[in-house]
């Protein structure tokens, strides 16, 4: 088993979303970041950049610990506002994502691509 690391500074959550669909940065789309611990503790959401990214400072380890996380994405409310026909109701509308942070001096980066049929997400950046 790798060795944990201590409470000392967090690397960080960053978010860069991407709508594949159409070749270009996810603009406007809505993310909510929770810790999920005793309590679903929401430490992060906003909408992305012009380039696609989560302006927030959770990118920078504010807020950010040891254990589980859940990110939400608004997918179907991001293709509805831009006029993408989607059927009712949409196949993906929030695309929901769990994962855990168990060395906390390490930067976690979530790139998220997606169309309205699916989703990629992974650890980059390691």
């Amino acid at each position: 088993m790798a060795e944990r690391q201590g409470d000392g500074k967090a690397g960080g959550i960053s978010i860069h979303a991407v709508d594949i669909a159409h070749g270009v940065p996810a603009a406007g789309l809505a993310v909510r970041l929770w810790h999920l611990g005793g309590t679903r503790t929401e430490i992060a959401s906003g909408d992305c950049d012009a380039g696609g990214l989560l302006q927030h400072p959770a990118a920078q380890g504010v807020g950010v610990r040891r254990g589980l996380y859940e990110v939400a994405f608004e997918v179907g409310t991001f293709y509805r506002a831009r006029g993408v026909a989607l059927p009712d109701p949409a196949f993906l509308d929030v695309a929901v994502f769990r994962f855990g942070i168990d060395r906390l001096a390490e930067h976690f980066h979530l790139p998220f691509k997606f169309t309205p049929w699916g989703f990629s997400l992974f650890r980059g950046g390691a």
